[in-house]
């Protein structure tokens, strides 16, 4: 290589390093000028505006506006912290470093640089404890500071630091297998290995999804089948009346860690099932039962806890009933399932294909692009494990921006499409009180700042669904 070769190297090199560090800059910027926005407009909207009078008393729209206040600055410094700690990494040659690290850790097993895959599944192994590490303050933070404050944390200590472990077991048990088996096909899969990994992957999301809620989750939570009454009934019979292969309903316990609600429906073919969270189920809720039973005064969250204290989780005292009656749970429902009767469910699949199937197909374009390893420390050796990061983390991050913003508006489009559907199935009076009460429980703000919205909500404001479901309520 000639000096004037070596030179333009160096400088396509640099080229790549700083514009990752500029653009991944950019970004933050972009979303901390939006954050700003949203927090002036907590700050500065401290009346209920006079369109939501009939929908939020005073009490709650300042309880809401105080949460999400704090979590918005929560947000501004973890973000900060997470952009500052992603910079230092890169500039201190962090990846090439504990490249190296998990290589002599392999060396000691007798297992030479020849062994790839076992090396870079230790390096996975330790990046992701790394993560796991330096997250955790953060998380406690959020957890036992804000959510508590705020009322909606049902954890102990002790249960959180038993599910933070468990969750990165599991996560390690699934990682780290289908990653070795994603780098032996890439390295024995030939010129058209770019096929074979996409269809891996599509198998192992496919499973995955199928096996989550049966295998998964329970190892999490408590899941129950949703007792006989006129609820599963009611359920079953909407089910049936829009051709919905529906075979099983189930609570789950979320309220042992926290006061949030949910719903949503799982599997494949004609082998579906629904969850529910014990916190939208007004009836199951343990927090309105031990409210009737103790007549306990309380102040409003989107939850309950355990009837009894146990080492593992708490009870707190709120002070309205929480959840939705059970049409409008119906009517939340008629949602959720209006979104696969109109194929939004298959085509986000399709849409994340086609996405991945694009992407390793410009992986394959690129990963011997030896300036792209050496841009991130990577003189000597061009591991697969690594080309996968830099080219899908960093410099696809453009590319990445545009399709979150893209998808983000086709959710708030199918959101509509959903509700429609409800309405449709005369569930329209029934999901308004619902909405309501949801946001009331989990102390949704009404009001935000439009480019901030636009931005990040995959669900359209409150008002703009209400507005959407006014004027044809049943």
């Amino acid at each position: 290589m000639t000096q004037a070769e070596a030179q333009s190297q160096f400088s396509a090199e640099n080229q790549i390093f700083y514009s990752v560090l500029v653009f991944s800059w950019a970004v933050y910027m972009w979303e901390a000028h939006l954050a700003k926005r949203q927090r002036k407009t907590y700050r500065n909207t401290t009346l209920v505006p006079e369109e939501l009078g009939m929908i939020m008393d005073s009490e709650t729209f300042e309880k809401s506006r105080l949460y999400q206040l704090d979590k918005s600055t929560f947000g501004f410094w973890s973000g900060l912290y997470s952009e500052t700690e992603g910079t230092l990494i890169l500039l201190l040659g962090g990846i090439p470093f504990l490249w190296t690290v998990s290589g002599n850790l392999t060396g000691r097993f007798g297992l030479g640089p020849e062994y790839e895959i076992t090396q870079s599944l230790s390096f996975l192994f330790l990046a992701t404890l790394f993560s796991a590490i330096t997250g955790l303050p953060w998380s406690i933070y959020n957890t036992f500071v804000i959510e508590e404050k705020h009322g909606f944390n049902q954890q102990t200590l002790g249960f959180f630091f038993k599910d933070a472990l468990k969750k990165f077991a599991v996560t390690q048990c699934i990682l780290l297998p289908v990653t070795s088996l994603l780098l032996y096909i890439i390295k024995i899969g030939g010129d058209y290995f770019f096929i074979y990994a996409w269809l891996f992957t599509l198998i192992v999301s496919l499973v995955l999804v199928t096996i989550y809620a049966d295998y998964i989750a329970p190892l999490f939570d408590k899941f129950t089948p949703l007792p006989e009454g006129e609820l599963k009934t009611d359920i079953e019979e909407m089910a049936r009346s829009i051709s919905f292969p529906l075979t099983k309903v189930y609570v789950v316990e979320g309220s042992k860690r926290s006061s949030h609600s949910n719903a949503y429906f799982y599997g494949f073919f004609k082998n579906k099932r629904i969850v529910l969270f014990d916190t939208l189920l007004e009836d199951h809720s343990p927090l309105n039962k031990a409210a009737g039973n103790e007549n306990i005064e309380t102040h409003p969250a989107a939850g309950d806890s355990n009837e009894i204290e146990t080492a593992e989780t708490k009870q707190r005292p709120k002070n309205k009933r929480q959840g939705c009656s059970n049409q409008e749970v119906l009517a939340v429902l008629g949602h959720e399932l209006g979104h696969w009767k109109l194929g939004h469910t298959v085509k986000n699949i399709v849409i994340s294909q086609v996405n991945s199937f694009f992407c390793f197909f410009l992986f394959a374009v690129l990963m011997d692009r030896k300036e792209l390893f050496s841009a991130f420390g990577f003189y000597d050796t061009q591991p697969t494990l690594i080309g996968l990061m830099i080219i899908f983390q960093f410099i696809f991050s453009p590319y990445n921006e545009v399709l979150s913003f893209s998808l983000t508006v086709l959710s708030r489009r199918f959101e509509f499409q959903a509700d429609a559907f409800a309405k449709g199935l005369g569930k329209a009076t029934d999901l308004y009180s619902a909405l309501i009460k949801l946001n009331k429980d989990n102390l949704g703000f009404p009001v935000a700042d439009w480019l901030y919205s636009m931005w990040h909500y995959s669900h359209p404001p409150l008002l703009e669904r209400l507005r959407a479901l006014k004027d044809k309520r049943d």
